[in-house]
């Protein structure tokens, strides 16, 4: 078998078999088979694109081209959440311990953030002394004991695709829904869970900003969990606006623990339950997502799940004091207040650009070896449909440096979109008004449900 030959058939829209997809993968992990080559091929995949058999292949073959987690002594079926990210996505520190406390076992791998804000992992270093450099011993122990743990990816959890990814992203072949798919659940079934549910994001804020491109994504990669053998489901929930009002990492957890409270965001919790009823309809922990809800809704109102994630900080060696006293997470030296320029109601939140604002104050990367400030942020005060007068507060911004504060605070203010009454007055500011008096309208929270034997709604 001979690279070439295979770069020629994808070129010409032939469809590659297990065999020679195998031979690609495990070549190019090795090192035997040269970049130009590779970047070849996924220029031909690119073009050509690739079928559901050949797409799972793919997957399969870099899952399987390093660690793959064996779960099997962990007690019951597994579950695992992912999300194709966004801006305030704090999902995961209030679903975990929710679904936990439910009695359903989360195994998680979860890796740092490149961005906007800190991935999962980075938000949770803001408890004092939390590590998730768990071995996979301690992992499955904390698991079997309080139903839940989260843990680095390992260095050699799907080598394929780093490189892969790495050669993608310098010959513009990164957009291609085949490789986008097999990228994204190759790391997951490598991961080991038996039940995956997935978060696709859709609008200004997402990675795919349209929502036949979500659906789309949605659908590609439920079809590789199911044929897979993992049962698996994707819910595509709105990312047109930032997910509750805090972006920021310490922000967030405080959020995250504001809503296990019983006094978050209605968006953050409601996205959750939607999320966690997947996840114990699929465990089996309950018989449907009906009774699953009733069930989450049971872990916030009974204080079951806030003492879970005590539980889950303290078994990974954090201060879960800081889940009863917010005051021990890290914080901002500087706060202040981001008027409106004019009255009116929040027409567009463009959510890249509040993730901006976040990132000029510390709270992102902008290359792996950015370290992240965990106590700025902002916390918004207003969202899409909301009144606002002049003057009234748009967001709270956390700083511990005044020239990034203001930056943040102009790039913040160009993010927003007023719906103003002609001839309305408005001082001079980034932000964008629209005049119009008509009303705003509202975009859904859940855009639909993608399962393996019932498509979409």
């Amino acid at each position: 078998m001979r690279m070439y030959d295979l770069i020629v058939k994808k070129r010409g829209g032939e469809a590659l078999t297990k065999e020679e997809i195998d031979f690609f993968i495990e070549g190019y992990t090795k090192g035997v088979i040269p970049d130009y080559q590779v970047s070849a091929l996924m220029m031909a995949v690119y073009f050509q694109g690739m079928n559901m058999e050949e797409t799972l292949n793919l997957t399969m073959a870099m899952a399987n081209s390093g660690d793959m987690l064996d779960l099997s002594a962990i007690h019951g079926k597994k579950a695992d959440k992912h999300s194709t990210g966004g801006v305030g996505d704090k999902t995961s520190l209030v679903l975990g311990p929710m679904v936990a406390a439910a009695g359903a076992p989360v195994a998680k791998m979860s890796g740092r953030g490149l961005g906007h804000t800190g991935g999962t992992i980075d938000k949770l270093e803001s408890f004092p002394g939390f590590s998730t450099a768990l071995t996979e011993e301690q992992f499955i122990k904390n698991v079997n004991t309080i139903h839940m743990a989260i843990m680095g990816q390992t260095a050699d959890l799907a080598p394929a695709d780093k490189k892969l990814y790495a050669l993608r992203d310098v010959t513009a072949t990164v957009d291609n829904l085949s490789l986008i798919s097999s990228s994204i659940m190759s790391k997951k079934l490598a991961a080991g869970a038996d039940v995956i549910v997935l978060d696709v994001k859709t609008g200004s804020g997402a990675f795919m900003k349209k929502e036949e491109d979500s659906f789309a994504l949605a659908k590609a990669m439920v079809d590789i969990g199911n044929g897979a053998g993992r049962f698996t489901t994707a819910v595509v929930s709105d990312m047109d606006q930032p997910l509750g009002f805090a972006v920021g990492n310490a922000l967030e957890v405080k959020e995250a623990i504001d809503t296990l409270s019983g006094n978050g965001p209605a968006d953050l919790l409601e996205l959750c339950l939607e999320l966690g009823s997947h996840m114990l309809a699929g465990t089996g922990h309950a018989p449907d997502r009906e009774a699953a809800r009733e069930l989450l809704e049971k872990t916030i109102s009974d204080g079951s799940a806030l003492k879970k994630l005590a539980e889950f900080v303290e078994a990974q060696g954090g201060d879960s004091r800081a889940v009863y006293d917010t005051s021990l997470l890290p914080q901002a030296a500087y706060v202040e207040e981001i008027p409106s320029p004019a009255d009116g109601f929040v027409a567009h939140i463009e959510a890249d650009e509040v993730g901006v604002a976040s990132l000029l104050l510390g709270g992102g990367r902008e290359t792996k070896e950015s370290v992240i400030d965990l106590s700025v942020g902002l916390i918004l005060k207003k969202k899409v449909g909301d009144s606002v007068k002049k003057g009234e507060n748009l967001a709270q911004i956390y700083a511990n440096d005044r020239g990034k504060m203001e930056n943040a605070a102009n790039r913040f203010l160009s993010a927003y979109t007023l719906r103003v009454l002609p001839g309305t007055e408005a001082v001079d500011s980034p932000v964008r008004l629209e005049f119009s008096d008509s009303p705003v309208e509202k975009r859904p929270l859940i855009h639909g449900i993608v399962t393996g034997d019932k498509g979409s709604r």
